[in-house]
């Protein structure tokens, strides 16, 4: 029986992985490195300490990443300040549905506390939590398990007792290397090799989590 289901944010909850994506290129490319989008999306839900090496891999040790990481915050905080941010298709709906159900919810996000915190109460869900869990609370980010064995720890749940909802490579490699059997709902790609050999289901939505958690069990 699922006792526990634990979200990342971005992507998953909140529609703002595509403009994060944009703007590492367009930080980068402001910074003389030509970052493609193709580039941007293998450091999704990357913890700083693997996202550094790689672009640094990719690009040279001359990559400034805490300067374009910091300029790529600030385009976003513009953003945010002139757009909002959307939540995902079904947001409400499956948190309403776990919450009547007595399930235990969870954010397990790369993202900082702080902004974490800020996003969420903007979007008017950060009540519905009972637990948010970021990657600075551990050793070690995303692809790490680090975060969701923190988090089950959190919760007083077994890993198999919970189910992650991820979007990205990354979210995926962390939360079955937890033991947390996972429920990809595709963003900007979709699950391939791999990834889609370690996830439980890929679902277009969050309305369809909502059906599949009903068919695994999700009952109070």
């Amino acid at each position: 029986m699922i006792k526990a289901v634990i979200f990342d944010m971005d992507g998953v909850l909140l529609d703002t992985e595509k403009w994060l994506n944009q703007y590492w290129c367009q930080a980068a490319k402001e910074a003389g490195f030509q970052m493609e989008f193709q580039e941007a999306l293998r450091i999704r839900s990357l913890a700083a300490g693997y996202a550094k090496p790689y672009l640094q891999k990719r690009f040279g040790n001359s990559f400034p990443y805490q300067e374009i990481r910091e300029r790529r915050k600030e385009l976003m905080r513009k953003h945010i300040l002139a757009h909002g941010i959307e939540k995902k298709p079904g947001v409400d709906e499956v948190l309403d549905y776990l919450g009547q159900k007595g399930i235990s919810i969870g954010v397990a996000t790369a993202t900082d506390p702080g902004r974490t915190r800020e996003y969420l109460v903007k979007v008017g869900i950060y009540e519905k939590f009972d637990h948010i869990l970021c990657t600075s609370m551990v050793e070690r980010g995303k692809p790490q398990p680090d975060i969701y064995r923190y988090a089950c720890s959190k919760i007083g749940k077994e890993p198999r007792e919970c189910v992650a909802i991820e979007d990205s490579p990354n979210g995926v490699l962390a939360a079955t290397g937890a033991g947390v059997p996972t429920i990809m709902v595709p963003d900007l790609t979709k699950a391939e090799g791999e990834i889609q050999k370690r996830i439980l289901a890929e679902v277009p939505t969050l309305y369809d989590v909502i059906l599949l958690l009903e068919e695994r069990g999700c009952n109070s």
